[in-house]
This record gives structure tokens, sequence and C-alpha cells, in this order.
């Protein structure tokens, strides 16, 4: 098959920066110069006892997180006390600033903190376009074969039409229940054996990291169609996750990206290995269910150690030990966020992302609440190989949201630009994932001395 290779289109060169060092200059000032505003707000309002209004604000927050750490480490009685405070101190702290006058200064200190904060990802987002993968122009598929869950996203490859839409395409179609349950692995195997020279699967996370990884030792392309409930995978690949149906256009007018393909002890995966509390919950039968009931019925005992494995973890030359939730990702996160709200600005790097996250107690809890993934209980890393040890024999993992059991050690691995995956030409694209403000490097900039990790390390996406 002959391809002609292109680049991912940059007006201007693929290193040229976006917008000039001298607009991201400005946007650097600009941010200073809210935060002096912020400050100066702030020390107008703090007159006559101000101050300690403003401090016990900021104290009702940190009274929150431990209110929710309280509520999600033990049951009972301290769990309803813990559920109080996480709703009551932000409450009693806008009854304070209203009661006192200061509402006006609370409402205009956030208001310029936050247009800091966006001033200056604007600056590092100015330094340098976002970098997109190599594409490459391909002759459409002769032979595609689509895997299809008809029971994932609620049922979206019957509600949108897509087996009658792939037809229409030439692709042949292969559906996995409701009634009848076949192993992907060995469709997609069987499918390549009667000469498919494309896969793609409409479904969940789960299921395209199977069909991908036989698409990847047969050197084929890969189609995704995004067909589950979250897919993050299309997200990150730039997909319309609101209209599967438009995944399709690939058949007919696609490009290829390579991306990385992340190994658990052989097991492909696309986007996240989980380790710890998550994935010993997502164990239980009842998850499915009730997610929030189960949480809450199981993370008092996880937390407290008494419930699980205790993880020892080694990311190359790095080590966490007793962690209470790790998740390793194809492709590190923007954000170390621990809510899992983030998104993947490469799948081309060649590295893991991990995230760790240990919290032993109320103040810590009030920590990440005051500082988010800056907060000591945070840890966050980029290797090429994760070792997770453990206490015991086997342990619990969640694979792309799959729960499974694994024998110790589990050894995550990435395979770099194994997987060629054809996408549409024309796709909405991924949401810009926003950097973590570094204030440091934002002062450095708005002086005139950005250095290259500014420009290279904080925005090389």
């Amino acid at each position: 098959m002959n391809e002609t290779e292109t680049t991912t289109t940059r007006p201007g060169g693929r290193d040229r920066p976006y917008g000039g060092i001298g607009r991201a200059r400005g946007w650097a000032r600009l941010a200073l110069l809210l935060v002096a505003g912020c400050a100066v707000v702030v020390g107008a309002g703090a007159g006559s006892g101000g101050w300690l209004v403003l401090l016990v604000g900021l104290a009702g927050l940190g009274v929150a997180g431990a209110g929710v750490w309280w509520m999600l480490a033990h049951r009972g009685g301290a769990r309803l006390l813990g559920g109080l405070l996480a709703v009551a101190a932000p409450v009693g702290v806008l009854v304070l600033y209203a009661a006192s006058g200061l509402w006006v200064v609370a409402v205009g200190a956030v208001s310029l903190w936050a247009a800091a904060l966006a001033s200056a990802r604007t600056a590092l987002r100015g330094l340098r376009r976002p970098r997109g993968p190599h594409t490459r122009r391909t002759p459409p598929p002769r032979q595609p074969v689509l895997i299809m869950n008809v029971r994932s996203g609620g049922g979206k490859v019957e509600r949108f039409g897509l087996v009658q839409r792939a037809q229409e395409l030439g692709a042949r179609v292969v559906l996995l229940g409701p009634d009848t349950w076949a192993d992907p692995v060995e469709v997609a195997r069987q499918a390549v054996a009667d000469g498919a020279d494309l896969l793609g699967v409409a479904g969940g996370d789960g299921t395209q990291a199977l069909v991908a990884g036989v698409a990847a030792e047969h050197g084929l392309p890969f189609l995704v169609i995004a067909a589950g409930t979250r897919n993050h995978f299309a997200m990150d690949l730039g997909l319309d996750r609101t209209d599967p149906v438009r995944s399709l256009d690939a058949l007919t007018h696609g490009v290829e990206l390579r991306v990385d393909l992340g190994d658990v002890d052989g097991r492909p995966f696309v986007n996240t290995v989980s380790f710890g509390a998550y994935a010993e919950v997502v164990q239980s039968p009842e998850y499915r269910d009730a997610k929030a009931a189960t949480f809450l019925e199981h993370l008092p005992d996880l937390l407290a150690g008494d419930g699980g494995a205790t993880l020892d973890v080694r990311a190359d030359d790095a080590r966490l030990h007793a962690p209470q939730a790790v998740l390793v990702s194809n492709n590190a996160y923007a954000r170390a966020d621990p809510l899992g709200g983030g998104r993947r600005p490469r799948l081309d790097a060649g590295l893991l992302g991990v995230i760790g996250i240990r919290v032993e107690g109320a103040a810590q809890a009030a920590e990440l609440a005051l500082l988010g993934e800056r907060a000591s209980g945070i840890t966050s890393l980029t290797p090429r190989r994760v070792v997770v040890e453990a206490d015991r024999d086997r342990i619990p993992v969640a694979v792309d949201g799959e729960a499974l059991e694994l024998p110790t050690p589990v050894v995550c691995t990435v395979r770099p630009s194994v997987l060629r995956v054809r996408v549409p030409r024309h796709r909405p694209g991924a949401a810009y994932a926003p950097p973590t403000v570094d204030w440091r490097r934002i002062v450095r900039l708005a002086l005139g001395h950005p250095d290259p990790r500014t420009i290279k390390d904080a925005y090389d996406v």
C-alpha cells in the first residue's frame, strides 16, 4: 500500500511561536498585574479587622476539605459530621462575608485571581502552537471489519444506526451481544485471518483496547467509533463523541495517526490502569448499579489500610510506598487531577503518566482542598516503566475500567507509536488542556527571561 506522509496543519511552521514571544510576554505581564490588583482589592477591604474575616474564609475551605475526608474515611456519626462540615463550611463563609460587608471584596478578588490564571495559561499557550501528531494520507480500506458492542453506551449502536451506515460504506460488521457474547480478541483475529485490512470497534474503551492490540500486532489500521459511555480515547484523538456516526467518515475520507499503546502484563490498554482504592471498589458486584453507595461503603476500610493490599510502586527510578490509589496512563494527563477530569495533550510521547495519591488525615485533606494537584499527597511522574508490588500474591486492577485481578508484581510499559489509528480528515479536535501555572516561569517570561522549560515542557503538546 502506497502511503504519502504529510504533517499536521500548522500554519507558519511546526516550531514557530504561536502568536510570538512578545504576545506571550504581554499576557504574562497582564497576569502579574491582575495578581497585584487582587492583592490591592484584598488589602483595601481588609482594614478594621477585615484580614481576620478573609483568613477565616480561607480556613473555611480547609475545614470543608477535612469534612470531605471524614465523610469518606468514616462511617456513622463521623461520616454525618463530615458531610455537615463539607456543606456548612462554605455556606458559613458566604454568610460571614455577606454579614461583614466583604462579599464585594471576595467576589472582586476571586474574579481577578481567575482572570490572572487565565492570562497566565494564555501566555504559556502563546509560546508555541500545540504540536499535533503527524498524519498519513492512505487509500481507503478495501475490507474493513467493524466490531460493534450493542450494549455499550446504553445502546448507541442501535440508536445512531451505526450498523446500517457502516455497511453502506462497505464495512463488514460483527455484533457482540445482546444475547450472545464472543471474545473480541478472537473475533478480531478471525477477521484478520479472513483478510481484513482494517479493524474497528464501536464500544467502550476496554473493548477498544483489546482489538487495538490485535491491530498493532498485525500492523493494521484501527478505527475508533465513539459508541461507549465516556470514550476517553476518542476524546483525546479529537473525535466527535456526541455523534459516533461521524467516526465512520474515516472509512472514506480518513488519515492515519501513529499513537502509543500501553501494556500491563501483556494486556493492551489505551487509557489507564488503576491500582488501590478505585481498583478494589470496582471489583464489587454492586458497583455497576450503585457506584456512589459502593464507594462510600468500601472507602473507610481502604483509606485506613485495612481493606486492601499495601502497594509499593517503582516508576523508573522513583518509588511510591503505600499509596492509597495509583493511576497509570498511556501518556500523561495535562494535570494531576485527583478527580480524573482531565485529558492527555499527547498520545505519542512514548511515556506513561503516573498519579499517586496518599492522604493520611484531615490535615492533608484540607491541604488538598486548598492546593489541589500541588498538595503533598499528590505525586505526578512520567516514567517509561512502572512496577507495582504488594503484600499479596494477586491484586485487583482496573484496566480501562474493566475489573481484573493480576499476579504481583504487575508491570506497566508503553509501546511507542505501534498503533495506526485511522481518523476522519475533518474532526472537531481535542479540547485544549491548560497546563499547570508555574508563577516562577510567568515572572521570568514577563521580565523577558523565559527559560527553555517554559517553552518546551510547559507547552510541548
